[in-house]
């Protein structure tokens, strides 16, 4: 492990001349308690300054819809965290109701009266997730799940008496140990005492959804991106089917459960027999798939049906573009929608009146708001606006979506957000940032303060889209599995060719950055070409599959042996050694910054410590950045606004060269 600083000790005379230097030219930001810091430089007041305008944005997410009133609970950072609010109707003021030092994980009213709503949180970003109640009316919120167990897929019964959840252990076990999750079914205001359904081998099971007559509960077993099952469990005896058949030696994928009102089958997404994910009805007594809107050449993403059970919203990822879909039953005829703005919609929730359509919106202009739809007249309502600021978002780079010929002829897409030529002609510096995942997508939401990296460095930004990306077919999806991972790194080195043909992009000076995956990703980039790129941050990435792969939380391990490979197996274990820039890490010539959460239980700190202390023995400039209080990202806006900082001073000295 290696012994942190504040900032790396100089000698005396050189120290004495520093601390002047920033004297003489400004004052520095104090950086939180929570952070530790090795080589990373005080930030001067004048940086914080100038990000000042774009660093208050507070994306607003709804979380749930009031059961009898057009009521919504709205999740919307306070101070340093994200907290729930009550809004009593559209524009109107929001009520706060929780008030944390940590991050609440969404909410939901209890499905009858709304006297009271549920939620999650965790600890220092140590994801072990644990449900509480509280009245609307205030009051000390309950525990209603057990302690020290993640808790996941909480859900209401239908009579609003019992819910459901499952519980994994946590604490990192052995790499040969296997885990179970466990089922409970209680009433959350008697939670003490929860009932045990059933255990299940693995941690990937949730989804859980109760039947309309609350006797069966229907639950997603997750293998991978591309293999889940759906099963279906009668509450009374315990006994479950999985109603979904394995199909040989190519797995199919599901999208989750929602049964129809009569109960006689489920509404879903599948890419049963497509390269997508299809909207699909499955008869629950016989199995039989009916495929849906089967025209529709694009992912199938969230699904909700009406209480009245004659409409289906549905929304489709058209080239990471969100589009909402209403389909009518049981017809299966497709209705008009109104207009939303270009961006990503994140879910949609039928209000019980079955007219009201509620979901979050966000695009390149405008932080996450609440929205509704009245389905009767197409009527769009704006719920929430986000308070004024200095810096006016709707002119903010739009996203043009991109794309390149990789080393095999495969084309590769991204969004490239690019500087006004008119502030700052001539070739543009740029940040390549890699997404997570690896099954995540680079969507054209909102990038907040990152859009100070266009608007005021004059740096246009590349989110790519390499294989193994979401969104583009399960082909596609697949191809950076196993031993194909170091492709999706040479889609970055195409992308580098690409950049050098653009007359306003210049590839003398590009960065690399992204976080989890795309952490790693910066890392790899880095030993495969060193040459081509001026500097890297990785946050919270891999730096070796095989020691994240013994030291993620148990809970995770199986599911990602299926994407990365299983280190147990010798021959698999040697390939993975050969391509970790862990052991690639003298080829690692640019600056680096890493950036890690201490109770990271995806990518543990120790994948960091270890990439740090390797480049270091080259005398390659490193960065360090640990929070104490965060696992796998910032969620604690202190700690991420000191990271921001940080980051810009980092690209300006090695990017831009200031």
């Amino acid at each position: 492990m290696i012994l942190l600083r504040p900032y790396k000790l100089l000698p005396l005379a050189a120290a004495l001349l520093f601390t002047a230097g920033i004297q003489a030219q400004d004052a520095v930001v104090p950086p939180p308690a929570a952070l530790v810091m090795e080589n990373v430089p005080p930030v001067p007041a004048s940086v914080a300054a100038q990000v000042a305008k774009y660093n208050e944005f507070k994306p607003t997410g709804f979380s749930g819809w009031h059961p009898t009133k057009m009521e919504m609970l709205i999740v919307r950072r306070h101070k340093n965290t994200p907290q729930m609010y009550r809004l009593a109707k559209p524009g109107g003021e929001l009520e706060l109701l929780t008030d944390y030092p940590e991050p609440v994980r969404g909410a939901s009213y209890e499905p009858n009266s709304g006297k009271y709503f549920v939620f999650g949180k965790d600890t220092g970003g140590n994801e072990v997730f644990r449900g509480y109640r509280r009245d609307i009316a205030g009051g000390e919120a309950v525990p209603i799940t057990p302690e020290n167990q993640r808790m996941q897929g909480l859900t209401w019964s239908n009579s609003g008496k019992q819910i459901a959840y499952a519980t994994v252990p946590v604490g990192r076990q052995g790499s040969m140990d296997k885990i179970k999750s466990t089922l409970y079914i209680a009433d959350p205001l008697k939670a003490d005492a929860p009932k045990k359904l059933a255990e299940f081998d693995g941690g990937g099971w949730f989804g859980f959804k109760f039947s309309p007559d609350d006797k069966q509960i229907g639950y997603m077993e997750y293998v991978s991106a591309n293999e889940s099952y759906i099963w279906l469990m009668d509450i009374a005896s315990g006994k479950a089917r999985r109603l979904t058949e394995k199909n040989g030696n190519e797995p199919v994928a599901y999208g989750g459960v929602d049964f129809s009102r009569d109960g006689k089958g489920i509404y879903t997404s599948t890419d049963r027999g497509s390269e997508f994910q299809r909207l699909t009805y499955i008869d629950i007594a016989t199995g039989k798939h009916t495929t849906l809107a089967a025209d529709i050449n694009w992912n199938v993403g969230a699904i909700d049906l009406s209480d009245d059970g004659k409409l289906l919203a549905f929304i489709t990822n058209e080239d990471g573009n969100s589009v909402l879909r209403l389909m009518s039953l049981p017809d299966h005829k497709m209705l008009p929608t109104p207009k939303l703005p270009y961006g990503t919609i994140g879910g949609v929730q039928w209000h019980k009146d079955s007219t009201n359509l509620a979901m979050s919106i966000t695009s390149a202009t405008s932080p996450s708001e609440a929205y509704s739809v009245n389905i009767k007249t197409n009527q769009v309502t704006r719920w929430t606006t986000h308070e004024k600021m200095e810096v006016d978002a709707s002119k903010f780079a739009e996203p043009e979506l991109v794309r390149w010929k990789s080393f095999d002829g495969r084309m590769i897409s991204g969004f490239l957000y690019r500087a006004p030529a008119a502030k700052f002609p001539g070739k543009r510096p740029v940040l390549v940032n890699i997404h997570g995942g690896p099954e995540g997508q680079a969507r054209p939401g909102f990038n907040g303060r990152n859009n100070y990296f266009m608007d005021e460095m004059g740096i246009s930004v590349i989110m790519p889209n390499v294989r193994g990306s979401d969104g583009y077919g399960k082909s596609f999806l697949k191809l950076d599995n196993g031993k194909l991972r170091e492709d999706s790194v040479k889609d970055i080195g195409a992308l580098f060719d690409w950049i050098a043909t653009q007359p306003d992009l210049d590839a003398s000076r590009i960065a690399v950055t992204g976080g989890s995956y795309g952490g790693y990703m910066s890392l790899a980039v880095s030993t495969l070409y060193p040459d081509r790129i001026a500097a890297a941050i990785d946050v919270v990435g891999i730096s070796n599959f095989v020691t994240f792969l013994e030291k993620t939380e148990s809970y995770r391990r199986d599911l990602r042996r299926v994407e990365y490979g299983d280190e147990r197996d010798p021959e698999m274990r040697k390939w993975m050694e050969e391509i970790a820039p862990l052991n690639r890490a003298n080829r690692i010539k640019k600056p680096l910054f890493v950036v890690q959460g201490k109770n990271d239980p995806r990518v543990p700190y120790q994948e960091a410590d270890q990439i740090v202390a390797t480049v270091k023995k080259n005398g390659t400039p490193v960065w360090y950045m640990t929070a104490l209080d965060e696992g796998h990202g910032f969620a604690k806006k202190a700690n991420s606004d000191y990271q921001f900082y940080s980051t810009i001073t980092f690209l300006n000295r090695y990017l831009l060269g200031k």
